[in-house]
């Protein structure tokens, strides 16, 4: 009987792979949120905000915003050699929505981001998730490190009930980026107890 070297590579493993989406209106952060805590340069699929879109994309209160997705952002975080986090960041404006269900397709969950200044925004986002059953939390986007509003104050806003979680956040902090990633697999897993 020939037994193993026990200098030789341990065999290779089949690691998993996690994909969670970063959702919600134009220009709340999406992109900066994935930027902020990707261990790899993000992919970008942004375009200079053109003349043909004045009419069709709000710019209201989001002055000196140049650029837009305009198909998806992608990041990655390595937690472990078992276990591989891809993040998705989907468009904000409405006429590129077709895109969200490929882009949830096998999701885990999803981080709705809101900006309390539009909080209409990330009204669409809820709904889509909440009508696929797609686990997911609000970050609530604290531009400029102040949040004039509470969490019961958002929730209400949004008419959400108390299972869905709301994180405060800044989207340009990576420890607050992550902790909002944290945030959702922590209620995704809460929610796979409770359909068992």
């Amino acid at each position: 009987m020939v037994s193993a070297r026990s200098d030789a590579p341990p065999p290779p493993t089949l690691g998993t792979s996690i994909k969670i989406l970063v959702s919600g209106g134009f220009g709340v952060g999406k992109t900066t949120l994935i930027g902020s805590v990707s261990e790899i340069p993000p992919l970008r699929t942004e375009e200079t905000i053109s003349e043909a879109s004045k009419g069709i994309d709000d710019l209201t209160g989001l002055t000196g915003k140049t650029t837009t997705t305009v198909a998806l952002d992608f990041g990655r975080i390595t937690i472990s050699e078992e276990l591989v986090l891809y993040l998705f960041g989907t468009p904000g404006q409405d006429r590129f929505w077709f895109l969200w269900d490929e882009l949830a397709y096998g999701a885990l969950g999803a981080v709705v981001l809101a900006d309390t200044r539009r909080l209409q925004s990330c009204f669409a986002a809820v709904d889509f998730f909440e009508r696929r059953g797609i686990p997911f939390v609000i970050g609530v986007n604290c531009f400029d490190g102040v949040q004039p509003y509470t969490v019961d104050e958002v929730r209400t806003a949004l008419d959400l009930t108390s299972a869905v979680p709301i994180h405060l956040c800044d989207a340009r902090r990576r420890e607050s980026a992550k902790d909002t990633l944290v945030a959702l697999a922590a209620h995704a897993m809460s929610v796979a107890q409770l359909v068992r």
